[in-house]
């Protein structure tokens, strides 16, 4: 499984008030797997910093990972994209570069 962490620098970022709260976490499949319950597809993927819950992007028609934040109130998400490297902080509405 891979794990995915917040870098130094994300981790340090001013803009952002929640990175104390982000965890190392792991995804098994590299899949949305509410998309592919309902038999959708998706654009990208991100995943949770906090519980490691894997959803689709804002792109993506079912907008998952919003929808976990709305849900859960996670604050930080992450890509699990090869390039770039990013997280988002949903409260502060900020990129961690």
């Amino acid at each position: 499984m891979p794990n995915v962490k917040l870098t130094a620098k994300q981790r340090d970022s001013k803009l952002c008030k929640h990175t104390s709260t982000a965890h190392e976490v792991s995804y098994s499949e590299h899949v949305c797997p509410e998309c592919v319950a309902k038999g959708d597809a998706w654009v990208r993927l991100r995943i949770c910093m906090i519980c490691g819950h894997v959803g689709c992007c804002d792109s993506s028609r079912n907008r998952h990972a919003r929808a976990h934040y709305q849900s859960t109130g996670h604050p930080i998400i992450k890509t699990i994209e090869a390039e770039p490297d990013w997280a988002w902080c949903y409260p502060d509405d900020t990129y961690l570069k």
